[in-house]
């Protein structure tokens, strides 16, 4: 069936919604549907398109259930929405890195590696905003939104100093608690043999030095334009190396 023949417009509605957010209908066809809720009745599944239940006319595609493979959470911006979160989001780091005193540079990375700066980023095992707090985690840490980057990097970063003190301030395993989950990390005693947690342990660590090397370069060029020695800048986590991903956790 074509996806132009699913399309209807209705002008009421009389049946109760299943009211799931803004979705990406993924149909087995290679055609996407993005949705504001749905709803399924009987061999099909209604799709809502519009946002505001109060309106007159609000469009709904009716797909039959089984021409759908998944469903996906929409993680484009709507229309007209801003950005200003992510103007300000290099302020919101700082502060809170500073609070908790740990490095910017290696919160920021981890964002990098977690979201991409994406503040409305939710990953397919359902982690949530900026630095990807689970549900269950942002509960335990008090963030009542994980899509305000203030709270959800407050939550992330106060978790991550959690992971450090654990493990005595060893970044990789603190890094890899971080994706994978202590329980996890004490039963390899050490970064799991997970590819994805071992790229991602690397990934951080890789951008984090980094950024140090940029900056002690840049202290350099400053120094030596002023004849001035360079400005020491200490910070709770130092340039580490980069673990080998095909390498054996530690035992």
């Amino acid at each position: 069936m074509k996806l132009w023949a699913y399309i209807i417009l209705v002008t009421a509605l009389g049946v109760p919604l299943c009211a799931c957010g803004a979705d990406v209908a993924m149909l087995r066809n290679g055609f996407s549907i993005r949705h504001q809720r749905r709803e399924i009745i009987g061999s099909v599944t209604r799709l809502y398109l519009g946002s505001d239940s109060s309106s007159k006319d609000i469009g709904y595609v009716d797909v039959p259930t089984d021409d759908i493979d998944h469903f996906e959470p929409d993680l484009s911006l709507p229309a007209g929405a801003t950005r200003e979160s992510s103007r300000k989001l290099p302020e919101v780091i700082n502060t809170i890195s500073s609070r908790h005193h740990l490095d910017p540079d290696l919160i920021s990375s981890v964002i990098h590696a977690e979201s991409g700066f994406n503040v409305r980023a939710v990953s397919p095992k359902g982690a949530q905003g900026l630095m990807q707090l689970m549900p269950q985690t942002s509960s335990q840490l008090g963030v009542a939104d994980p899509f305000d980057p203030g709270a959800n990097v407050e939550g992330g970063t106060r978790y991550l100093r959690a992971l450090l003190q654990r493990y005595n301030f060893d970044l990789i395993k603190a890094l890899a608690a971080y994706n994978a989950g202590p329980q996890r990390v004490e039963q390899y005693h050490g970064v799991p043999p997970y590819y994805e947690t071992q790229a991602y342990v690397a990934h951080v660590i890789r951008d984090f030095n980094r950024k140090k090397l940029a900056e002690r370069k840049a202290a350099s060029l400053k120094a030596a334009s002023y004849h001035k020695a360079p400005a020491h800048k200490s910070s709770n986590v130092n340039q580490v190396a980069i673990p080998d991903p095909t390498q054996q956790p530690s035992r």
